[in-house]
Protein backbone atom coordinates (compact mmCIF):
# COMPACT_ATOMS: atom_id res chain seq x y z
CA UNK A 1 0.00 0.00 0.00
CA UNK A 2 1.11 3.63 -0.80
CA UNK A 3 2.33 6.09 1.72
CA UNK A 4 1.59 8.89 -1.54
CA UNK A 5 -1.67 10.82 0.06
CA UNK A 6 -0.96 14.20 -1.96
CA UNK A 7 0.13 15.14 -5.37
CA UNK A 8 0.73 18.17 -7.30
CA UNK A 9 -0.49 18.16 -11.02
CA UNK A 10 1.49 20.66 -13.37
CA UNK A 11 -0.77 21.10 -16.83
CA UNK A 12 -4.74 21.36 -16.91
CA UNK A 13 -5.05 20.53 -20.33
CA UNK A 14 -6.24 17.04 -21.04
CA UNK A 15 -3.67 14.24 -19.07
CA UNK A 16 -3.66 17.05 -16.17
CA UNK A 17 -7.56 16.77 -15.22
CA UNK A 18 -7.69 12.47 -16.56
CA UNK A 19 -4.71 11.89 -13.68
CA UNK A 20 -5.95 14.41 -11.30
CA UNK A 21 -9.04 12.45 -11.62
CA UNK A 22 -7.54 9.01 -11.69
CA UNK A 23 -5.76 9.93 -8.20
CA UNK A 24 -8.63 10.86 -6.71
CA UNK A 25 -10.24 7.46 -7.34
CA UNK A 26 -6.60 6.11 -6.01
CA UNK A 27 -7.38 7.64 -3.02
CA UNK A 28 -4.94 10.32 -3.22
CA UNK A 29 -5.30 13.82 -3.22
CA UNK A 30 -4.99 15.87 -6.49
CA UNK A 31 -4.44 19.85 -7.36
CA UNK A 32 -3.95 20.77 -10.53
CA UNK A 33 -1.69 23.80 -11.54
CA UNK A 34 -2.69 25.78 -14.79
CA UNK A 35 -0.21 28.61 -16.14
CA UNK A 36 -2.93 30.21 -17.99
CA UNK A 37 -4.67 32.86 -16.19
CA UNK A 38 -7.85 31.03 -17.60
CA UNK A 39 -8.92 28.34 -19.37
CA UNK A 40 -6.68 27.24 -22.37
CA UNK A 41 -9.45 25.61 -23.92
CA UNK A 42 -9.17 27.32 -26.88
CA UNK A 43 -6.35 25.82 -28.06
CA UNK A 44 -6.36 23.25 -30.55
CA UNK A 45 -8.05 21.73 -33.19
CA UNK A 46 -9.83 17.98 -33.63
CA UNK A 47 -8.62 14.88 -32.59
CA UNK A 48 -9.81 11.25 -32.10
CA UNK A 49 -10.43 9.34 -28.97
CA UNK A 50 -10.40 5.39 -29.79
CA UNK A 51 -11.99 2.80 -28.12
CA UNK A 52 -9.19 2.03 -25.97
CA UNK A 53 -9.48 5.79 -25.14
CA UNK A 54 -13.27 5.27 -23.83
CA UNK A 55 -12.68 2.43 -22.05
CA UNK A 56 -9.82 4.08 -20.11
CA UNK A 57 -12.15 7.52 -19.68
CA UNK A 58 -14.66 4.74 -18.31
CA UNK A 59 -12.67 4.14 -15.40
CA UNK A 60 -12.53 8.10 -14.66
CA UNK A 61 -16.23 8.12 -15.38
CA UNK A 62 -16.05 10.57 -17.74
CA UNK A 63 -16.77 8.23 -20.71
CA UNK A 64 -20.44 9.45 -21.73
CA UNK A 65 -19.60 13.02 -21.58
CA UNK A 66 -17.08 12.78 -23.65
CA UNK A 67 -19.06 10.57 -26.09
CA UNK A 68 -22.00 13.53 -25.87
CA UNK A 69 -19.45 15.94 -26.79
CA UNK A 70 -18.45 14.50 -30.29
CA UNK A 71 -19.83 12.25 -33.30
CA UNK A 72 -18.77 8.81 -33.77
CA UNK A 73 -16.32 7.98 -36.36
CA UNK A 74 -15.82 4.18 -37.64
CA UNK A 75 -14.00 3.57 -41.16
CA UNK A 76 -11.37 5.69 -43.48
CA UNK A 77 -11.67 5.80 -46.42
CA UNK A 78 -8.31 6.84 -48.70
CA UNK A 79 -9.23 9.26 -51.84
CA UNK A 80 -6.66 10.11 -54.89
CA UNK A 81 -6.52 13.77 -55.75
CA UNK A 82 -9.34 13.42 -58.11
CA UNK A 83 -11.73 12.14 -54.98
CA UNK A 84 -11.67 8.45 -56.17
CA UNK A 85 -10.95 5.97 -53.63
CA UNK A 86 -7.82 3.88 -54.05
CA UNK A 87 -8.44 1.85 -50.62
CA UNK A 88 -10.46 1.58 -47.21
CA UNK A 89 -9.51 0.85 -43.74
CA UNK A 90 -12.48 -0.54 -42.06
CA UNK A 91 -12.21 -0.49 -38.16
CA UNK A 92 -12.39 -3.88 -36.65
CA UNK A 93 -16.85 -4.82 -36.46
CA UNK A 94 -16.44 -6.27 -32.38
CA UNK A 95 -14.83 -2.48 -31.02
CA UNK A 96 -17.59 0.96 -30.74
CA UNK A 97 -16.29 3.34 -32.93
CA UNK A 98 -14.02 6.08 -32.23
CA UNK A 99 -14.91 9.33 -31.15
CA UNK A 100 -13.87 12.40 -32.84
CA UNK A 101 -14.21 15.67 -31.40
CA UNK A 102 -12.71 19.28 -31.02
CA UNK A 103 -9.92 19.46 -28.62
CA UNK A 104 -11.29 22.03 -26.90
CA UNK A 105 -14.67 20.38 -26.18
CA UNK A 106 -12.25 17.53 -24.38
CA UNK A 107 -10.44 19.69 -22.24
CA UNK A 108 -13.90 21.52 -21.18
CA UNK A 109 -15.33 18.11 -20.75
CA UNK A 110 -12.78 16.69 -18.68
CA UNK A 111 -12.16 19.63 -16.87
CA UNK A 112 -15.44 20.24 -15.95
CA UNK A 113 -15.59 16.41 -14.58
CA UNK A 114 -12.74 16.75 -12.74
CA UNK A 115 -14.36 19.71 -10.90
CA UNK A 116 -17.32 17.93 -10.39
CA UNK A 117 -15.61 15.11 -8.45
CA UNK A 118 -14.09 17.97 -6.26
CA UNK A 119 -10.74 18.04 -7.94
CA UNK A 120 -9.52 21.79 -7.09
CA UNK A 121 -7.71 24.29 -9.94
CA UNK A 122 -5.24 26.68 -10.06
CA UNK A 123 -4.63 28.99 -12.81
CA UNK A 124 -1.90 31.77 -13.34
CA UNK A 125 0.33 28.87 -11.75
CA UNK A 126 3.70 29.13 -14.16
CA UNK A 127 6.19 26.63 -12.96
CA UNK A 128 9.52 27.83 -12.53
CA UNK A 129 11.46 25.11 -10.07
CA UNK A 130 11.18 22.76 -7.63
CA UNK A 131 12.65 21.91 -4.24
CA UNK A 132 13.26 18.44 -3.49
CA UNK A 133 13.11 16.66 -0.22
CA UNK A 134 13.20 13.03 1.19
CA UNK A 135 9.85 12.74 1.69
CA UNK A 136 8.05 15.47 -0.23
CA UNK A 137 8.29 17.94 -3.26
CA UNK A 138 7.95 21.95 -3.33
CA UNK A 139 7.10 23.59 -6.52
CA UNK A 140 7.68 27.30 -7.13
CA UNK A 141 5.71 29.30 -9.21
CA UNK A 142 6.36 32.41 -11.10
CA UNK A 143 3.93 34.59 -8.52
CA UNK A 144 6.24 33.54 -6.13
CA UNK A 145 3.66 30.88 -4.43
CA UNK A 146 4.87 27.57 -3.56
CA UNK A 147 3.05 23.85 -3.24
CA UNK A 148 4.39 20.85 -1.43
CA UNK A 149 2.95 17.25 -1.83
CA UNK A 150 4.20 13.63 -1.84
CA UNK A 151 4.59 13.67 -5.77
CA UNK A 152 4.72 16.31 -8.54
CA UNK A 153 3.73 14.80 -11.50
CA UNK A 154 4.40 16.97 -15.31
CA UNK A 155 1.20 17.00 -17.58
CA UNK A 156 2.26 20.31 -19.16
CA UNK A 157 2.43 19.05 -22.63
CA UNK A 158 4.92 18.39 -25.23
CA UNK A 159 6.90 21.65 -24.21
CA UNK A 160 7.36 20.21 -20.37
CA UNK A 161 8.89 22.06 -18.02
CA UNK A 162 8.93 19.74 -15.49
CA UNK A 163 11.10 17.01 -18.21
CA UNK A 164 13.30 19.50 -18.49
CA UNK A 165 13.93 19.50 -14.64
CA UNK A 166 14.04 15.66 -14.63
CA UNK A 167 16.20 15.63 -17.30
CA UNK A 168 18.22 18.96 -18.31
CA UNK A 169 19.58 17.37 -21.29
CA UNK A 170 17.00 16.47 -22.83
CA UNK A 171 16.81 17.71 -26.27
CA UNK A 172 12.79 18.24 -26.57
CA UNK A 173 10.68 17.53 -29.24
CA UNK A 174 11.27 16.05 -32.87
CA UNK A 175 10.31 18.19 -36.00
CA UNK A 176 7.77 16.76 -38.52
CA UNK A 177 7.80 18.93 -41.72
CA UNK A 178 4.25 19.14 -42.15
CA UNK A 179 1.94 22.56 -41.22
CA UNK A 180 -0.90 22.00 -39.64
CA UNK A 181 -4.61 23.45 -40.43
CA UNK A 182 -8.22 22.62 -39.60
CA UNK A 183 -11.71 24.28 -39.49
CA UNK A 184 -15.15 23.82 -40.25
CA UNK A 185 -17.00 24.71 -43.88
CA UNK A 186 -19.91 25.37 -43.92
CA UNK A 187 -21.32 23.09 -46.96
CA UNK A 188 -21.60 19.16 -47.27
CA UNK A 189 -20.26 16.79 -49.31
CA UNK A 190 -21.33 13.47 -50.38
CA UNK A 191 -19.94 11.09 -47.77
CA UNK A 192 -20.92 8.68 -45.16
CA UNK A 193 -21.34 10.78 -41.43
CA UNK A 194 -19.64 7.57 -39.72
CA UNK A 195 -16.27 7.60 -41.99
CA UNK A 196 -13.48 9.70 -42.37
CA UNK A 197 -11.79 10.25 -45.36
CA UNK A 198 -8.57 11.29 -46.44
CA UNK A 199 -7.61 13.01 -49.81
CA UNK A 200 -3.76 12.84 -51.27
CA UNK A 201 -4.09 16.39 -53.29
CA UNK A 202 -1.59 17.62 -55.13
CA UNK A 203 0.58 19.04 -52.67
CA UNK A 204 -1.01 18.70 -49.53
CA UNK A 205 -2.80 15.80 -46.88
CA UNK A 206 -6.53 16.75 -46.85
CA UNK A 207 -8.72 14.86 -43.85
CA UNK A 208 -12.75 15.68 -44.01
CA UNK A 209 -15.81 14.09 -42.43
CA UNK A 210 -18.81 15.73 -41.78
CA UNK A 211 -20.74 16.92 -39.14
CA UNK A 212 -24.01 16.22 -37.90
CA UNK A 213 -25.22 19.58 -38.14
CA UNK A 214 -24.72 19.72 -41.98
CA UNK A 215 -21.25 21.39 -42.09
CA UNK A 216 -18.25 19.53 -42.74
CA UNK A 217 -14.75 19.24 -40.82
CA UNK A 218 -11.75 19.27 -42.35
CA UNK A 219 -7.84 19.40 -41.52
CA UNK A 220 -4.59 19.88 -43.70
CA UNK A 221 -1.04 18.72 -43.49
CA UNK A 222 0.71 21.14 -46.00
CA UNK A 223 4.47 19.79 -46.34
CA UNK A 224 7.24 22.69 -45.26
CA UNK A 225 10.60 21.70 -44.63
CA UNK A 226 11.88 24.31 -41.60
CA UNK A 227 10.51 24.41 -38.35
CA UNK A 228 7.39 27.08 -37.99
CA UNK A 229 5.63 27.76 -34.80
CA UNK A 230 2.23 28.56 -34.25
CA UNK A 231 3.05 32.23 -33.67
CA UNK A 232 5.27 32.13 -36.96
CA UNK A 233 2.40 31.04 -38.70
CA UNK A 234 -0.29 33.06 -37.75
CA UNK A 235 1.21 36.51 -38.98
CA UNK A 236 0.28 35.26 -42.09
CA UNK A 237 -3.43 36.39 -42.73
CA UNK A 238 -5.77 33.57 -42.72
CA UNK A 239 -7.02 34.60 -46.42
CA UNK A 240 -3.67 34.07 -47.83
CA UNK A 241 -3.14 30.81 -46.48
CA UNK A 242 -6.63 29.41 -47.25
CA UNK A 243 -5.93 30.80 -50.86
CA UNK A 244 -2.52 28.92 -50.33
CA UNK A 245 -3.93 25.81 -49.54
CA UNK A 246 -6.84 25.83 -52.06
CA UNK A 247 -3.54 25.89 -54.44
CA UNK A 248 -1.93 22.55 -52.75
CA UNK A 249 -5.12 20.69 -51.94
CA UNK A 250 -5.78 21.29 -56.10
CA UNK A 251 -9.25 21.38 -58.16
CA UNK A 252 -10.11 17.99 -58.28
CA UNK A 253 -10.72 16.78 -54.75
CA UNK A 254 -13.56 17.98 -52.36
CA UNK A 255 -11.34 20.67 -51.61
CA UNK A 256 -12.44 22.61 -54.01
CA UNK A 257 -16.10 22.51 -52.13
CA UNK A 258 -14.50 22.69 -48.59
CA UNK A 259 -11.73 25.46 -48.82
CA UNK A 260 -14.23 28.30 -50.51
CA UNK A 261 -17.07 27.77 -47.77
CA UNK A 262 -14.83 27.98 -45.07
CA UNK A 263 -14.82 31.58 -43.47
CA UNK A 264 -11.23 33.33 -42.70
CA UNK A 265 -12.40 33.74 -38.72
CA UNK A 266 -12.79 29.60 -38.56
CA UNK A 267 -9.53 28.86 -39.82
CA UNK A 268 -7.38 27.14 -36.87
CA UNK A 269 -3.18 27.65 -37.95
CA UNK A 270 -0.97 25.69 -36.31
CA UNK A 271 3.07 25.20 -36.89
CA UNK A 272 4.66 22.54 -37.93
CA UNK A 273 3.80 19.34 -36.22
CA UNK A 274 5.83 18.27 -33.49
CA UNK A 275 6.20 14.74 -31.72
CA UNK A 276 8.07 13.56 -28.73
CA UNK A 277 7.76 9.70 -29.38
CA UNK A 278 9.03 9.35 -25.67
CA UNK A 279 11.13 11.21 -23.23
CA UNK A 280 14.30 9.95 -22.35
CA UNK A 281 13.97 10.24 -18.67
CA UNK A 282 10.09 9.60 -17.59
CA UNK A 283 11.14 10.28 -13.86
CA UNK A 284 13.34 11.04 -10.95
CA UNK A 285 13.15 11.20 -7.38
CA UNK A 286 9.14 12.52 -6.80
CA UNK A 287 9.03 13.85 -10.43
CA UNK A 288 6.87 11.74 -13.20
CA UNK A 289 5.92 12.71 -16.38
CA UNK A 290 2.32 11.92 -18.14
CA UNK A 291 0.73 12.42 -21.82
CA UNK A 292 2.36 14.36 -24.33
CA UNK A 293 5.43 15.14 -21.62
CA UNK A 294 6.55 11.59 -21.18
CA UNK A 295 5.01 10.67 -24.92
CA UNK A 296 3.66 12.55 -28.13
CA UNK A 297 2.97 10.39 -31.16
CA UNK A 298 2.38 12.19 -34.22
CA UNK A 299 -1.49 13.00 -34.66
CA UNK A 300 -1.13 10.20 -37.55
CA UNK A 301 -1.65 7.90 -34.96
CA UNK A 302 -4.78 8.75 -34.01
CA UNK A 303 -4.06 7.62 -30.22
CA UNK A 304 -2.27 11.19 -28.24
CA UNK A 305 -5.05 11.44 -26.04
CA UNK A 306 -6.11 7.97 -25.75
CA UNK A 307 -2.65 6.97 -24.68
CA UNK A 308 -2.43 10.35 -22.42
CA UNK A 309 -5.36 8.80 -20.58
CA UNK A 310 -4.12 5.42 -20.39
CA UNK A 311 -0.68 6.15 -18.85
CA UNK A 312 -2.73 8.36 -16.08
CA UNK A 313 -4.59 5.36 -15.11
CA UNK A 314 -1.88 3.21 -14.79
CA UNK A 315 0.29 6.06 -13.06
CA UNK A 316 -2.43 6.21 -10.31
CA UNK A 317 -2.54 2.07 -10.15
CA UNK A 318 0.92 2.14 -9.74
CA UNK A 319 0.89 5.02 -7.17
CA UNK A 320 -2.04 3.16 -5.54
CA UNK A 321 -0.56 0.08 -5.17
CA UNK A 322 3.26 -0.11 -4.37
CA UNK A 323 4.90 0.67 -1.40
CA UNK A 324 7.14 3.41 -2.63
CA UNK A 325 7.62 6.41 -4.81
CA UNK A 326 10.62 4.51 -6.76
CA UNK A 327 8.97 1.61 -7.31
CA UNK A 328 5.99 3.14 -8.47
CA UNK A 329 7.24 5.14 -10.91
CA UNK A 330 9.90 2.01 -12.13
CA UNK A 331 6.31 0.09 -12.82
CA UNK A 332 4.35 2.76 -14.74
CA UNK A 333 7.52 2.57 -17.19
CA UNK A 334 7.22 -0.46 -17.52
CA UNK A 335 3.74 -0.48 -17.97
CA UNK A 336 3.35 2.07 -20.94
CA UNK A 337 6.84 2.19 -22.37
CA UNK A 338 6.61 -0.14 -25.29
CA UNK A 339 3.15 0.31 -25.96
CA UNK A 340 3.78 4.14 -26.67
CA UNK A 341 6.59 3.95 -28.49
CA UNK A 342 5.55 0.81 -30.70
CA UNK A 343 2.61 3.78 -31.65
CA UNK A 344 4.29 6.49 -32.74
CA UNK A 345 6.53 4.02 -35.25
CA UNK A 346 3.67 3.25 -36.54
CA UNK A 347 2.71 6.95 -36.63
CA UNK A 348 5.82 8.07 -38.20
CA UNK A 349 5.45 5.85 -41.15
CA UNK A 350 1.92 7.73 -41.51
CA UNK A 351 3.52 11.00 -41.58
CA UNK A 352 6.34 10.02 -44.34
CA UNK A 353 2.69 9.20 -47.07
CA UNK A 354 1.81 12.83 -46.37
CA UNK A 355 4.65 14.14 -48.28
CA UNK A 356 4.18 12.00 -51.43
CA UNK A 357 4.78 13.37 -54.40
CA UNK A 358 2.29 13.27 -57.84
CA UNK A 359 4.03 10.44 -58.92
CA UNK A 360 4.36 8.26 -55.75
CA UNK A 361 0.41 9.01 -54.82
CA UNK A 362 -0.26 7.61 -58.49
CA UNK A 363 1.90 4.18 -57.63
CA UNK A 364 0.46 3.65 -54.03
CA UNK A 365 -3.13 4.03 -55.95
CA UNK A 366 -2.00 1.21 -57.42
CA UNK A 367 -0.49 -0.94 -54.56
CA UNK A 368 -3.15 0.20 -51.48
CA UNK A 369 -6.05 -2.21 -52.46
CA UNK A 370 -3.32 -4.70 -51.22
CA UNK A 371 -1.82 -3.19 -48.88
CA UNK A 372 -4.99 -2.35 -46.82
CA UNK A 373 -5.90 -6.00 -47.01
CA UNK A 374 -2.77 -7.02 -45.94
CA UNK A 375 0.04 -5.08 -43.83
CA UNK A 376 -2.39 -1.52 -43.39
CA UNK A 377 -5.12 -3.92 -42.44
CA UNK A 378 -7.08 -2.12 -39.52
CA UNK A 379 -7.77 -5.26 -37.95
CA UNK A 380 -3.53 -5.99 -38.31
CA UNK A 381 -2.93 -2.46 -37.13
CA UNK A 382 -5.18 -0.92 -34.88
CA UNK A 383 -6.97 -4.35 -33.61
CA UNK A 384 -4.46 -4.91 -31.08
CA UNK A 385 -3.91 -0.79 -30.15
CA UNK A 386 -7.82 -0.81 -30.09
CA UNK A 387 -8.36 -3.81 -27.41
CA UNK A 388 -5.90 -2.64 -24.87
CA UNK A 389 -7.93 -2.52 -21.61
CA UNK A 390 -6.79 -1.78 -18.12
CA UNK A 391 -8.33 -3.67 -15.28
CA UNK A 392 -8.66 -1.31 -12.44
CA UNK A 393 -8.74 -3.24 -9.81
CA UNK A 394 -6.23 -5.42 -10.41
CA UNK A 395 -2.86 -4.96 -8.50
CA UNK A 396 0.13 -3.76 -9.89
CA UNK A 397 3.50 -5.51 -8.63
CA UNK A 398 6.68 -3.88 -8.68
CA UNK A 399 7.70 -6.56 -11.37
CA UNK A 400 4.39 -5.03 -13.58
CA UNK A 401 5.78 -5.14 -17.50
Amino acid sequence: MTTVKTALVIGGGIAGPAVAMALRRAGIEPVVYEAYEESASGVGAMLSIAPNGIEALRILGAHEAVSAAGQPTRDMILLDGRGRRIGAAPAPRDLPPSITLWRADLHRVLRDAAKAQGIRFEHGKRLIGVDEAPDAVTARFADGTRATADVLIGADGIHSTVRKLIDPDDPGPSHVPLLNFGAVAHTTVPADPQDMYFVFGRRAFLGYWPQLDGTTAWFINLPHRNRVTTAEARRTSPEEWLRRLREAVGDEVPGRDLLPRTRPEDLIVLGTTEIMPSARRWHRGRMVLVGDAAHAPSPSSGQGASLAVESAVQLARCLRDLPDVPSAFAAYERLRRSRVEKIAARAAKTNNTKTLGPVATTFMRLLMPIATRTFLSAEKTLGPEQRYRIDWDAPVSAKAA
